[in-house]
């Protein structure tokens, strides 16, 4: 299970370094969400991913955090994720 916080989600440059970091990206990952959606059903096929402090992603990133989530969301669906919002 990985554990992301919201918290340091705070603005969209730094949330996708803190993604790539936290799961593993390779170093080419792209900082978008095209690349996210890519990486999540390459890279974390079959695991459980926890956001702790969600309520924080929308203070941080206005309109963007629901974009992200539904990313998070999609892919969960093509390669056996489960998210879970906290």
């Amino acid at each position: 299970m990985t554990e992301l916080d919201a918290l340091k989600m705070t603005d969209i440059e730094e949330t996708h370094k803190y993604l790539a970091k936290e799961l593993g990206f390779p170093d080419y990952y792209g900082n978008n969400l095209d690349a996210l959606y890519d990486c999540l059903t390459e890279y974390c096929y079959d695991s459980f991913i926890v956001i702790k402090n969600s309520d924080a992603m929308k203070t941080n990133l206005g309109d963007y955090a629901k974009k992200l989530t539904k990313v998070f969301f999609d892919a969960s669906k093509e390669s056996e994720m489960y998210l879970i919002l906290r």
